[in-house]
């Protein structure tokens, strides 16, 4: 069989493979519940021997964990063989890349959800699940969940959970900085001289990386302008020149005034990407914050000192938004090739691994509280999440549910896109882009980077 044509062409994937390597992937998080259903235990038989490839990413609990599920799947489906193929996430990408060009990939595959504006342009570079909807319990899902998962009508894939930002609080620090944990803007925007002046100078009440703090920069601008930086469906920059520079500017007070840790800083400590939960000084409680996504907050716990306490924050909001500006996406996707033999076998592991209760229990929370109803009650019964964990896809779930997560670009996430992002915001962190030429450089380079990405 011949391989079929994928989106882009040879030369594109194997310019931009580099570059999509390093881009961050933030593991599986929280997700919608819904009603119960039932464990699916039928087995059945190949009429003729089948074997499938699924590869993925992970590490060694997820490996053990999904090895066990494909044992199960092939003890249900005499004749049915997967063939596992993983990997930590260095090299994930490159090495997919090849198989995409040459037509080689597995015939399953987990990917990140931004990829599909790389290898789906058009929606034909995955196999359209929908054209085997009957192999898949489809109405496990919600629409939203779906929608994202769609590129011009097709479906490329489905989400094993859900992920978004949170934040983080540690109340012993603010209370030893006597500030109550912020439930408003300015509440955050001034805690920072109060942490500086009651505790020290290397007390903050935020840390994060560049790329947390100009999502957070994001959400404000967004409730204060309506729109987030780039348009969810069209290939261009959506924020006005005014919104622009209100989140430049947004982002250097955070800076400025003392709230989040700064740039050079956290550079000076071992390096400027450095997670959090690895500084000395978010386990002492220095630092007394994180604006990150819900499914680090066992990493974030794992690491601090006995005097401190983490508690879930509230959403911030400004007077009279209706879209909290917060940044959430499918935590990643199983997606099937499109040059695969056998697509129904193919979408009956799909939704298998996302579906079939016997199987959550063997998967745990190895990709994040799950996305399908019958996996999320499982979850749920097992009691697998810590109260904090719990709280957070609480939150999330009510804030999705009320329409104030917006439906985000996937090229948000492209990882050209996050490098020229981050190469903005850190000259302005170096005060080498002021807050009008930084804006127009998001404006019409951003706009210029979305032409070669589409």
């Amino acid at each position: 069989m011949k391989p079929a044509a994928v989106s882009i062409t040879r030369r594109q994937l194997l310019a931009a493979a580099p570059a999509l390597a390093g881009a961050a992937l933030p593991d599986a998080g929280l997700a919608q519940a819904t009603n119960s259903t039932t464990s699916t235990t039928a087995t059945s038989t190949a009429t003729a021997p089948v074997q499938l490839r699924f590869g993925w990413w992970g590490g060694g609990e997820r490996h053990k964990r999904t090895l066990e599920a494909i044992a199960l799947f092939e003890s249900r489906h005499p004749g049915v063989s997967i063939k596992a193929e993983y990997m930590g996430f260095n090299g994930y990408l490159e090495k997919l890349t090849m198989q995409m060009v040459g037509g080689t990939e597995p015939d399953i595959m987990q990917i990140n959800w931004a990829w599909l504006s790389m290898f789906s342009k058009d929606g034909q570079g995955f196999l359209d699940l929908y054209r085997h909807r009957d192999r898949l319990s489809l109405a496990q899902f919600s629409d939203e969940d779906r929608r994202l998962c769609e590129v011009r009508g097709r479906l490329n894939g489905l989400p094993p959970s859900y992920s978004a930002r949170i934040f983080l609080w540690n109340a012993a620090a603010f209370e030893r900085a006597g500030v109550p944990l912020p439930s408003h803007w300015d509440a955050l925007f001034s805690s920072g001289q109060a942490f500086r002046q009651r505790l020290g100078e290397r007390f903050y009440p935020l840390d994060g990386e560049i790329y947390d703090m100009l999502l957070l920069a994001q959400s404000w601008v967004t409730q204060r302008h309506g729109m987030a930086y780039l348009h969810p469906s069209e290939p261009r920059v959506a924020m006005s020149r005014e919104a622009l520079q209100d989140w430049v500017a947004a982002f250097r007070r955070l800076g400025q005034q003392h709230v989040a840790t700064p740039l050079r800083y956290r550079a000076s400590l071992g390096g400027a990407d450095k997670p959090t939960e690895q500084q000395p000084d978010w386990v002492n409680g220095r630092w007394a914050g994180n604006y990150t996504w819900d499914s680090t907050i066992r990493l974030r716990q794992s690491t601090l000192d006995k005097q401190q306490r983490l508690a879930l924050g509230e959403p911030l909001m400004l007077p009279g938004a209706s879209s909290s500006g917060v940044f959430g996406r499918p935590a990643m996707l199983f997606s099937a090739s499109r040059n695969t033999r056998h697509p129904e076998w193919a979408a009956r592991f799909i939704d298998f691994l996302l579906t079939d209760a016997d199987a959550s229990r063997v998967l745990g929370l190895v990709r994040g509280l799950p996305s399908a109803r019958s996996a999320l009650e499982v979850a749920l019964a097992d009691r697998k999440l810590t109260p904090l964990e719990k709280q957070a896809w609480q939150q999330i779930q009510s804030q999705r549910a009320a329409g104030r997560i917006p439906l985000p670009s996937p090229v948000f996430e492209d990882a050209r896109m996050r490098k020229f992002l981050r190469d903005t915001f850190e000259r302005v962190s170096y005060d080498r882009l002021g807050v009008v030429d930084a804006a127009e450089r998001l404006l019409v380079h951003g706009n210029a980077l979305l032409r070669r990405i589409h």
